[in-house]
C-alpha cells in the first residue's frame, strides 16, 4: 500500500489553485526568519535592565534572545539554604547587540521558469508537513529524479516560515543523502536556530556538529541559541555540554557572548549543591575572566558566587577570596550574609578562628537573621583547633536560637565530640538525639562505634551495634566496624557469621574493606581453606587485596594451586544480565563512543526515593568489578554514590543495542518475550515502580507503542493483565486488583529483604509522584506532541 502511495506521488500533479495573493518575498535576510533578539524594542547601543525578582531571572534571559525563543525552565528553584547559591537579586545586563546570521536567499516560486517545476513545489509544501517521518521520506524519495538542491533549499524554507521546523529538519537531512547536495552554510544557521529556539537540543546539536564537520565556524546566534537550549533541559550531562560549547564559541569562535548569556550559565552552575557545584570551579573562573575581559558590568552575586564555590573546595585558596572580597569592596559593595557564610565555610576548613570570630561578628549585625549552617561551621572552626567543649558551647547556642536543632546539627556535634573522644558528653548527647525522635541516627551510631574502636571499648561496639539495629535499617558502614571488632576480640567465629549475614543481604553486601578483614581472620588462625574462597571471591569483585595479606597468600596458595588464580576476565553473570534488563526496562542509561564500539552503563539514583537509598548499595556490589575508577570511594569511605558508571567495555554492546539504538533514544527489544523473567519485572519493580496506597502495582517504561503492547502480550501470556496509560513519553503499566497480588507473588522471591515490607506496604514513587497521584487508567492518555526529540 505504501508503495503505490509512492508511486501516486511520483505521477504527474495537477497545478495547484492560484494563491489569493501574491506570497511575500523570500529573501531571508529581511524576512521574520532572522532570529530577532528583541523584536519589541528599537535598536540601540545599551540599555539598562531593570531589577529583576529572582523567579523572572531566567525568564528574562530568554526574552532577551527571542520573544518565541528557548525559555530558561531548568530547575533553577532556590533550595536549602546550606544547599546552593542563593541569588537574591537578578543580574543587570547592559548588552543588547543582536546576534547576526548570514542571509540566506530564496528564489520565488514565480521566478522559476517551468510551471510543472511550480506546481509539485507548491504541492509538496502543502503535502509534507502532514505527514509522519518515514511517509516524508517516501513522498521525497518518489521526486527524485527532478528535484534538486535549490528546490529542497526552498521547501525546507517555507517549512520554516509556516513553523513547521521539524519537517524543516527532516527535509534538510534528506538533502544531505542526494548526490547533488552542495554544503548550506545559511541554510544550517537557520535551521539550528530554530531547533534550539524549539528546546530540540539534539537536533540543533547535530546541525552543529554538520557545520563543524564542514570546516566552518557556526555562527554567534547558534552558539547563543544552543547553550540556551541546553540550560533549558534538565537531563544528566546537559550543563556540561553548555559549558563545551559556551567555551567553543570564545576559543573557537572569537565571539563576545551577551552578558545575560555568561549570567546564565554561571547561575546554573552554583544553583546545585555546593558538593556538586565544586567542580565547576574553573569554568566559574573562566565565565568570570571572560566578563572582566570584556568590560562587561559583573554583579554582586557573580563575587558572591566565586566565593561560595571556593569555599567548598578541599583546598581552600585563602589569597583567591581575599581578592575576590577585595574587589566587592572596592566596587562599593557590601558582603552579602550568603557571601559572610561561605567565609565561615572556608574558616571551618582552615581552622581560621580569629577570622570565623571576625566574620561571626557581621553575621550578627546583618539585617538578616542567621542562618543555622553558621552555627555549624563555627562549631567545625573549633573542632579543627581542638576545642570540642567550645564547639558543644555553640551547639546549646543554638538550641536556644533555633528551640529544636535538625538532625544535621545533632550529626555534627556527636561527630565532633566522637572525633575528640569525649566519651561521657558523645554518649549523653547521643542519649537526648534518640530520645527525640529525630531520624535517622545511623550516621551517630556510626560516629560513636568508630571511637569506641579506637578506644578499645569492644563491648560498647557491641551493644552499640545491636541498638543501632532496632532503630535503623542494617547499614554496611556500621557491620564493617563490628567486623573489625570482632577479629581483633579474636572473635572469628561470630565474625564469620557476621560476614555471611553481609554477604548474603543484598541491602547490606560486602566491600573491599570487609573482605579485608575476614581474609585476615582465617590467615591468622591458618583457615587456608577459607581464605582461598574468599581469595576467590575477590578476584570476582575485583577487590583490592592489602599488600601484607598478598605476602601470606602467596605462601599459603603455592601450597594448594600450581598456579595462582589471576582476576578473571570480565564477564557478565546470568544473574547480573537480568537484573540489568530490568533496570533498562525502568530507564537505566547505556552510553556508547561514536563508534559504537564500546558502551558503558550509566547508574543513577534518585536522592529522594528511600528505595532508591537502599537499592543502589546492592546494584553497586553486583557490578563492582565492571565499575569505573573514578566511581568508587577512594578515601576508605563506605558512602556509595548515587550515580556511578562502568568501564566502558565492548561486552556490553549486545544491551546497548538492544536497548538504546543510534539515536540517543531507549527501545523496547523484540526479543523482549525471551527475557522477562520474574527476576527481571523484580528490579524493574525496585527501580521504576511503586505499590499505591489502594494495592495498585505501577511500573514505569519507555519506549514506542509497539513495544509496550508487546510487553502486556507476554504478561497476558504469563496470565497477568495490565493497563497502559501514557503521560508524555513515559507509558504507565498499572496491575489493578487481583493482579498486583499475582505480580507480588510473582517477584517477590527477588525482591530485597529491605524493600519488601517498603513496597508491599506503598510509599513514594518515581519521579516524585506520590500515592495521591495514582494515575487514572480509565482516562484516556496524555499525548506528548510537546515533547521535543
Amino acid at each position: 500500500m505504501l508503495l503505490s502511495r509512492a508511486q501516486e506521488l511520483s505521477s504527474p500533479l495537477p497545478p495547484p489553485p492560484p494563491p489569493a495573493r501574491p506570497p511575500p518575498p523570500l529573501f531571508l535576510s529581511h524576512y521574520s526568519l532572522t532570529p530577532s533578539l528583541s523584536p519589541t524594542l528599537p535598536l540601540q547601543t545599551h540599555r539598562r535592565l531593570p531589577a529583576l525578582p529572582l523567579s523572572s531571572f531566567v525568564e528574562h534571559v530568554a526574552d532577551e534572545t527571542d520573544s518565541d525563543a528557548v525559555r530558561e525552565t531548568g530547575d533553577f528553584s532556590q533550595r536549602g539554604e546550606s544547599d546552593a547559591f542563593d541569588f537574591d537579586a537578578a543580574f543587570d545586563s547592559t548588552d543588547l547587540k543582536r546576534l547576526k546570521s548570514p542571509p540566506l536567499e530564496v528564489r520565488e516560486l514565480e521566478e522559476l521558469p517551468e510551471q510543472w517545476r511550480r506546481s509539485k513545489l507548491a504541492w509538496l509544501c502543502k503535502e509534507l508537513p502532514a505527514h509522519k517521518a518515514g511517509m516524508l521520506i517516501r513522498v521525497l524519495n518518489a521526486q527524485r529524479k527532478w528535484i534538486r538542491q535549490e528546490d529542497a533549499t526552498y521547501l525546507a524554507v517555507h517549512c520554516m516560515r509556516i513553523r513547521e521546523n521539524e519537517t524543516g529538519f527532516r527535509v534538510y537531512k534528506w538533502m544531505m543523502h542526494q548526490h547533488w547536495f552542495r554544503f548550506d552554510f545559511a541554510l544550517a544557521t537557520k535551521l539550528a536556530d530554530f531547533m534550539g529556539k524549539e528546546r530540540k537540543y539534539l537536533k540543533c546539536r547535530e546541525i552543529f556538529d554538520d557545520i563543524m564537520n564542514q570546516g566552518r565556524v557556526p555562527g554567534e546566534s547558534t552558539f547563543h541559541i544552543l547553550i540556551v537550549a541546553y540550560l533549558s533541559s534538565t537531563g544528566q550531562g546537559f550543563l556540561e555540554e553548555a559549558c563545551g560549547i559556551y567555551n567553543r564559541m570564545i576559543q573557537l569562535g572569537g565571539y563576545k557572548p551577551r552578558l545575560s548569556l555568561h549570567n546564565s550559565l554561571f547561575r546554573a552552575l552554583v544553583s546545585k549543591p555546593g558538593g556538586s557545584s565544586k567542580h565547576y570551579l574553573k569554568q566559574a573562573e573562566f565565565i568570570f575572566h571572560n566578563m572582566a575581559s570584556s568590560g562587561l558590568e559583573i554583579h554582586k552575586d557573580i563575587y558572591g558566587g566565586l566565593i561560595w564555590l571556593h569555599s567548598y573546595q578541599d583546598t581552600i585558596d585563602k589569597e583567591r577570596i581575599a581578592s575576590l572580597r577585595a574587589e566587592l569592596q572596592a566596587a562599593g559593595i557590601q558582603e552579602s550574609r550568603e557571601v559572610l557564610v561561605s567565609i565561615l565555610r572556608a574558616c571551618s576548613k582552615e581552622g581560621d578562628v580569629q577570622k570565623a570570630e571576625g566574620t561571626w561578628l557581621k553575621l550578627i549585625h546583618c539585617d538578616d537573621s542567621i542562618p543555622s549552617q553558621a552555627f555549624v561551621y563555627r562549631m567545625e572552626v573549633y573542632a579543627k583547633v581542638g576545642q570540642p567543649l567550645k564547639s558543644l558551647e555553640i551547639f546549646r547556642g543554638m538550641q536556644e536560637h533555633l528551640g529544636s536543632p535538625s538532625v544535621a546539627y545533632h550529626h555534627k556535634v556527636i561527630e565532633v565530640l566522637s572525633k575528640a573522644q569525649e566519651t561521657e558528653l558523645a554518649e549523653s548527647l547521643m542519649k537526648e538525639f534518640t530520645e527525640s525522635s529525630l531520624k535517622p541516627l545511623m550516621p551517630s551510631f556510626i560516629n560513636l562505634m568508630d571511637m569506641y574502636i579506637i578506644l578499645d571499648l569492644h563491648d560498647k561496639v557491641e551493644s552499640t551495634f545491636s541498638q543501632s539495629l532496632e532503630k535503623c535499617r542494617p547499614n554496611q558502614t556500621i557491620y564493617n566496624i563490628y567486623l573489625d571488632s570482632l577479629v581483633k576480640t579474636g572473635n572469628i567465629e561470630k565474625a564469620e557469621e557476621i560476614f555471611n549475614e553481609m554477604l548474603s543481604n543484598g541491602a547490606i553486601g560486602v566491600n573491599t574493606r570487609s573482605s579485608n578483614t575476614i581474609l585476615s581472620a582465617y590467615l591468622s588462625i591458618g583457615e587456608y581453606v577459607k581464605a582461598e574462597k574468599i581469595y576467590d571471591l575477590m578476584c570476582q569483585k575485583r577487590y583490592d587485596i592489602e599488600s601484607p595479606l598478598m605476602e601470606k597468600l602467596d605462601y599459603v596458595l603455592s601450597l594448594s594451586r600450581k598456579v595462582v588464580k589471576t582476576p578473571m576476565s570480565l564477564k557478565l553473570s546470568k544473574e547480573q544480565r537480568e537484573i540489568l534488563v530490568g533496570l533498562l526496562l525502568g530507564g537505566l542509561r547505556i552510553e556508547s563512543d561514536e563508534e559504537r564500539r564500546k558502551h558503558a552503563i550509566r547508574f543513577e539514583f534518585s536522592e529522594n526515593l528511600e528505595a532508591h537509598s537502599i537499592l543502589k548499595r546492592h546494584v553497586y556490589d553486583q557490578y563492582h568489578e565492571w565499575l569505573a575508577s573514578f566511581s568508587k570511594p577512594n578515601d576508605g569511605s563506605d558512602d556509595i554514590p548515587f550515580q556511578f558508571a562502568t568501564i566502558s567495555h565492548s561486552y556490553l554492546g549486545f544491551f546497548a543495542d538492544q536497548f538504546w539504538p543510534k539515536g540517543g533514544q531507549p527501545v523496547i527489544p523484540k526479543l523482549i518475550h525471551r527475557w522477562l523473567s520474574p527476576r527481571v519485572l523484580a528490579y524493574w519493580y525496585m527501580f521504576a515502580g511503586y505499590r499505591t496506597s489502594s494495592g495498585n502495582i505501577l511500573l514505569k517504561v519507555k519506549g514506542s507503542q509497539e513495544g509496550v503492547e508487546r510487553i502486556v502480550k507476554i504478561l497476558k501470556a504469563k496470565s497477568l493483565d495490565c493497563k497502559v496509560k501514557r503521560k508524555g513519553r513515559v507509558f504507565w503499566l498499572g496491575f489493578l486488583g487481583n493482579n498486583s497480588t499475582w505480580f507480588w507473588k510473582l517477584v517477590q522471591p527477588y525482591i530485597l529483604d529491605d524493600l519488601r515490607d517498603f513496597l508491599e506496604a506503598g510509599g513514594k514513587s518515581v519521579d516524585g509522584m506520590s500515592e495521591d497521584q495514582d494515575i487514572n487508567f480509565d482516562s484516556r492518555s496524555d499525548s506528548d506532541d510537546a515533547a521535543s526529540d
